[in-house]
This record gives C-alpha cells, structure tokens and sequence, in this order.
C-alpha cells in the first residue's frame, strides 16, 4: 500500500498556484499536459506506440483519445472520470503496487495529481486543438529535497527543476518534514546539515594534538566501523612551480603559464582509496533517498550513520576488474567528497579532497619535471597503457613511489581534486599565490589529475589537467542521472588528504558539500 500524499500549494514564478478548489475549471496547459508530459509520455510517445504491448499514444488529442488495441476506444471517457482507464489506472497503485496495469508502472502519482485528472476528464477532457505532448523529465520530491535543504538563492538549473515539479503536481510525501528529527536534547536538528558538521568539528578539534609542521609523523589509521586500515603520508609546505613550460612534451595551453604557488603542510594518502575502504560507505544496508540521507534518523544517531551516502548501485561498479586492495572507481566527486566526511566522522581527524595545486605539489615531490621519475623509467612508477592494449587497473603500490613516498600518483586511476575546471585560470594569477583553489560554481567540468591504466605516457605528466564531463554518466538510465556515480568513468578515482590547519565548520561543510554545485 503506497504512501497517500498530501497536496503542497506553491506559488512559484512562471507557474500557476496549485491550488485546486471545489469545482474549479482544470486548465489542460497548465495542470494536465505537464502532468502527462512527465508522467506518461516517456511510454507512451510515437515510437513507442508502434511496439507491441506499448501501442498507446497519448501525444495528441487524437491519438489519445483514439486508445489502442489493449486499450479500446474508451481510454478517456469525457464526463466520467470513474469510467476513464487513464485516470483509474493511476490509482490501481492503492490496492496493489505490483499490478501490471497500474500507471505509470514505478512512480505513482499522488493523491493530488490523480484527481486533478479525474476532475478534468469530469469537466470535458478538453484538449485544445493542435497542442502536442513532449516528454519531459518526472520530477518527484526526491528530486528537489535537496534544494529545500540547501535553500536559495537558486540557480536557473534549480528554478527550472522547480518550476517542472510543481507544474507536475508538487508531489511531497505525506508527513515528510525537512531538516530532520530532534537530537535527544531536542534542540538541534538532525540531518546531514551544518549543525552536523559543527559537532563534527568539536570531535576533530579534540582529536588533532599537532599543531606544528614538526608534529606531523606518517600514520596507519583504522575505519571503525570496518576496522580497514588506510596510510597518510605528511607532505612539508612550501612553494613550487604549477604547471608546465612551453617546451614540455605533450603540454597543453591550460597547463600555462607556470606560476609559482605556496602550499600549507597536509598528509595525504600513500595511496588510492581502495575498494576495501569505500565499499562498505557505498553499500550500507540503510534505506536511503535519492539524495543519499538516510529516511530515518533515530534521535540517538551518531554523526557517521547521518551523513548522506550512496545509494545501492545497479551494477557491479568494479567492473570485474577487481576490488580486494584494487582501487575504487566510477564515483562522482560528490561521493569522493561524502566518503571524506564519512571517514572524518568516525576517525576524528579532518580529510578532504586535495586542491589541485595540492596534488601537482604532492605529485612532483620536489621534482620539476614531466614526472617526479627519469621518464625513461616511467613504466617502473606508472600503471599505464603506452600501446592501447591494457583492460584494467592494478592493485595500489604495484609500482615504486614518488620521490616522498605516495604510490600510483601517475597512473593506475586518474583522482579527483576539488577545482572547478577553468581552462585559463592560471593566466589569472600572478606573484606568489597561497594554496589557490577554483571553488566550484558548474557540476562540470571539475579537474582530476594524474592519469590512469588507460592512458598513454603524455596524459599521466604531473602537470596534465583533465576536465570532468557529463559523458561519464552515458549509461545511466536514470532521470535526472545518478549524484553518485561515473558508471562510463572505470579509470577514475581519488585518494584523501589531511590539512594540517582545520577550517571553520561552514568551510568544512562546503568542501563536503561542493560535489553537487550547479548540480
């Protein structure tokens, strides 16, 4: 029996308030056809109508109040909405989800939406003439949860997105309240929120003795929860020289002009965060939103089983290539980037992404070169593929480390850093610039760095930038695409680092959180 809804008027700019009174006249181009745009016609279009058992085409007046071959003639019946099998069969849900008749067959309308078709099949089922229904995206609450959380000023992608679900309906869950559940003092909310991440911050406060570059030893910590043990190497601070001169092999222009840049000492991971390590945050058991946040938080949660994470993935993600001590792959940097929170949360210590100049300091080691290796002994550092002919990745640390002591900084996967991806952003900057980061404003592109197992020598440089796109996700059949899955990108992953300097609880939170900017 599936949830009843309730209805949620919302008057937003650009569309009419859903609100529906007694006996009100239902303006078909307002209320019905995007109703039907995002609910119907994906099945029920043209092409489809030609197929066996999918004959039914509700693009037009004509063809939909024509019906098809398991339909009949009757499929909307004006003035009797009881009789009409476009309205009946969207509450077919009510007694029987799984009923193969039921529409539209995995998302259900809700208790509104139902009856604001009933009552314009009532009123006359009028269709203006010569208006035709194109597809559009469904927009359930799940889709935009997360914009209600993080509140405005909203970008046009947001507004767009908002202005398809509420023409659509408004479709919210009945007795779903945002921000959460009281904490067991009742005052705070509890959520994945930045209330989180100041307790979060108190913890980590407590737990970071060093307070000097000195201070800073290399470690082996343990995951709590698993008891998988990860290594963090200290990195020194000081200043390098970022990105590539004019007369290196394989330069592109983004990666110029060279400009000096000064980094704060950090620890970052002796290598890529392995499956071992990522698995049990991807796959946890817990029913989940969409949005990753848990869909309930009892009051006694602790911060680690608030925090957003993945939801189950429909395919194995290491693609046969191996997980145990393998690297993990195909996440989005919004996952890279809850992964750090979630690690954070149950070790007391403060990890991250790196920034990119982070990485290329980290990379090169000291080195000033294509590699922090003679590049004549690449392969000796590198998992790569020269000829085009390699099929997977390498477990982490088969290869010799950089001149500090990080494994697979060239090759294996390519990493994530946290930049927005901006072609000519290091024409910007002059003089000595302190640990630069381009702070993301776009979903894509967002900058990873080093290379993989797919690659050829040229893109594994320490200095190679490469942009994200949106073509990682081709194979997603999902709509929108998933926030936490690269299912086309087998070649990239991400390793953490540790600053030694810990930011305010609202910086925190919004590296944690960047992942979905533009999103």
């Amino acid at each position: 029996m599936i949830m009843r809804h309730r209805f949620f008027s919302l008057l937003l700019a650009g569309t009419t308030c859903l609100s529906l009174a007694q006996g009100a006249e239902v303006d078909f181009m307002t209320q019905i056809k995007p109703l039907f745009e995002g609910a119907c016609i994906h099945c029920h279009n043209p092409e489809k109508a030609a197929k066996e058992g999918a004959e039914y085409d509700m693009s037009t007046q004509k063809a939909a109040f024509a019906g098809g071959e398991s339909y009949g003639s009757d499929v909307i019946v004006p003035k009797d909405g009881n009789d009409s099998p476009v309205y009946w069969m969207t509450t077919i849900h009510l007694d029987d989800p799984d009923d193969s008749e039921a529409m539209p067959p995995k998302k259900p309308l809700n208790e509104y939406q139902q009856n604001l078709i009933k009552d314009w099949i009532d009123q006359g089922a009028k269709w203006p003439e010569g208006v035709v229904l194109d597809e559009k995206p469904r927009v359930t609450f799940q889709n935009v949860r997360q914009l209600f959380l993080k509140g405005g000023p909203y970008k046009a992608k947001d507004i767009a997105l908002l202005r398809l679900w509420a023409e659509q309906g408004a479709d919210w869950p009945a007795g779903v309240t945002l921000g959460g559940k009281k904490s067991a003092d009742g005052k705070e909310e509890l959520g994945d929120n930045l209330s989180l991440v100041k307790n979060m911050r108190e913890a980590i406060l407590a737990n970071s003795p060093e307070k000097s570059e000195e201070e800073m030893k290399e470690y082996t910590a343990s995951i709590p929860k698993t008891g998988v043990k990860f290594e963090m190497v200290p990195i020194k601070g000081g200043e390098f020289l970022m990105g590539s001169p004019e007369s290196e092999d394989g330069r592109l222009e983004d990666e110029g002009p060279q400009h000096t840049v000064k980094v704060d000492p950090f620890w970052m991971g002796k290598f890529e965060v392995t499956w071992n390590m990522y698995e049990p945050f991807m796959i946890t058991g817990v029913a989940r939103n969409k949005d990753g946040s848990p869909e309930n938080i009892p009051a006694d949660s602790e911060p680690v089983d608030i925090i957003s994470s993945p939801t189950t993935p429909y395919t194995e993600m290491s693609f046969g290539m191996g997980t145990d001590g393998y690297p993990a792959i195909c996440m989005t940097q919004h996952a890279a980037n809850k992964f750090c929170q979630w690690l954070s949360a149950q070790t007391g210590h403060y990890y991250r992404l790196p920034t990119e100049a982070e990485w290329e300091y980290a990379c090169r080691a000291g080195t000033s070169g294509p590699f922090s290796c003679p590049e004549g002994d690449l392969a000796e550092y590198a998992v790569m593929d020269p000829e085009q002919v390699r099929v997977g990745y390498e477990k982490v640390g088969t290869k010799k480390p950089n001149p500090w002591g990080l494994y697979d900084m060239h090759g294996n996967v390519m990493e994530w850093t946290l930049d927005q991806y901006i072609a000519d952003a290091y024409s910007k900057r002059t003089g000595v610039v302190e640990n630069p980061l381009e702070m993301p404003t776009t979903l894509y592109p967002r900058v990873a760095k080093g290379g993989s197992w797919y690659d050829p020598p040229e893109y594994l440089r320490s200095a190679a930038r490469s942009p994200s796109d949106e073509n990682w996700k081709v194979q997603d059949p999902q709509l929108p695409k998933s926030i936490w899955y690269h299912t086309d990108a087998h070649w990239l992953g991400f390793r953490v680092v540790r600053p030694l300097k810990i930011p305010e609880d609202q910086v925190m939170h919004d590296i944690w959180n960047m992942g979905r900017n533009g999103d």
